[in-house]
């Protein structure tokens, strides 16, 4: 059994009632008594070096309209450090946040009409947002067997068959944590360029991927389909910046001319703030990611025993990335929205899972970024609220 007393590092900074003072929609969607475990912002301080950068930008006023800075320098040497990958800086695009990029890259190099291909289950946006400008979705399951989940290169090859003129890609896959190898996304790439597909990547979660796994951006491959592609990256998730609206639009060598075409409108409409606290993250932030690594490496396998032993029912696959576990909570009996079930009776919010899509019924998102003592808290409210059912059934008459 692990160490459940341990430090957490950057996890174990807040307790309960400080967290509760904060503003974000983690903290203020549900009612105060309500633990929140389901939209994906850390229960983390901001490292050290974003402070600085940010309380600085306070003292001089510069709160203007955003520019990219050193930004697009400073992602070129963090991809260049952690994943090998030389990207330009004088090609990349500030953008407002990825899926904003994803938006305006779609915009770019499909038309109305077309058919954009994602891996179900899917971050929810995508669901409102392809629909919003003229785009269908086409939903392309990836398969579930006794190992997790892996993507079902046979079904994806009859979706970009079918018509499909671009795939937007999440890896790593949030909600499963998948990380795709280099081979997988070579295949990828070779029926992206059989069938004339655009791929955009959206690799938000790429700087948390954990000991074992390794991220290999899109645009990085040796192939047609990766020089034509676009990856869309932000800090935010990593050093927990949602907020602060950043990110950028990363071409391959052959799709420079369309992330060129991205409007300064849009640039501008990214936060100063993200901008100044992204760069002092990714040139000064990774002995912080690091140390915030090591405190969810052991949040992951707690939460697999607090699961075995609580809640047996329960299948969780450990995630490769990110600090979200998809939960199949299907064996519990508690029909498609088991998320809704253990609010009301748990007074734990998880994530629903059938705001993923169809393969979501059943599932349900968690999220294991806080510290030790709140993720124990989680689960035990979730086994007493079963406790108290299976109760309840046993003395109905």
């Amino acid at each position: 059994m692990s160490d459940r007393t341990g430090s957490g590092g950057p996890l174990s900074a807040y307790g309960l009632d400080e967290l509760r003072g904060r503003h974000s929609a983690k903290w203020r969607h549900h009612p105060p008594q309500v633990l929140p475990v389901w939209v994906a912002e850390m229960d983390t301080p901001l490292a050290e070096p974003i402070v600085t950068a940010l309380a600085g930008a306070v003292s001089r006023g510069d709160t203007g309209y955003a520019t990219p800075c050193g930004l697009p320098e400073a992602y070129a040497a963090f991809a260049a450090r952690r994943f090998g990958h030389h990207a330009d800086p004088a090609a990349i695009r500030l953008v407002p946040d990825v899926m904003a990029g994803v938006v305006e890259v779609l915009h770019l190099v499909t038309r109305p009409g077309d058919r954009v291909v994602v891996n179900t289950p899917a971050y929810p946006p995508y669901f409102y947002w392809l629909p919003r400008i003229g785009r269908q979705v086409v939903q392309s399951p990836l398969a579930l067997g006794p190992d997790g989940h892996r993507l079902d290169l046979a079904a994806l090859e009859r979706d970009f068959a079918a018509g499909a003129a671009a795939y937007l890609l999440c890896n790593p896959h949030n909600p499963t944590g998948l990380v795709l190898g280099e081979d997988e996304l070579l295949a990828v790439a070779a029926l992206a360029d059989e069938y004339g597909v655009r791929v955009v990547s959206d690799e938000i979660h790429a700087p948390l991927v954990y000991p074992g796994g390794r991220h290999v951006p899109f645009p990085s491959l040796d192939a047609p389909a990766g020089a034509r592609s676009v990856a869309l990256v932000s800090a935010s998730k990593a050093w927990n910046l949602p907020g602060l609206k950043a990110a950028l639009a990363v071409p391959g060598e052959e799709a420079r001319a369309d992330v060129a075409g991205i409007d300064p409108e849009v640039s501008e409409s990214a936060g100063m703030f993200g901008v100044l606290a992204s760069e002092a993250a990714f040139s000064e932030g990774e002995p912080w990611l690091d140390e915030l690594m090591a405190g969810l490496s052991a949040n992951r396998t707690l939460l697999g025993e607090l699961l075995a032993e609580r809640l047996p029912g329960v299948v969780y696959r450990p995630p490769q990335a990110t600090y979200l576990a998809w939960l199949d909570l299907r064996a519990l009996g508690l029909g498609d929205d088991p998320a809704e079930w253990f609010l009301r009776h748990g007074e734990v919010a998880l994530y629903s899972g059938l705001k993923f899509g169809p393969p979501g019924s059943g599932f349900a998102r968690f999220n294991f970024a806080t510290s030790p003592a709140l993720l124990t808290d989680a689960m035990t409210r979730m086994s007493d609220a079963l406790t108290t059912r299976r109760t309840s059934t046993l003395n109905a008459p």
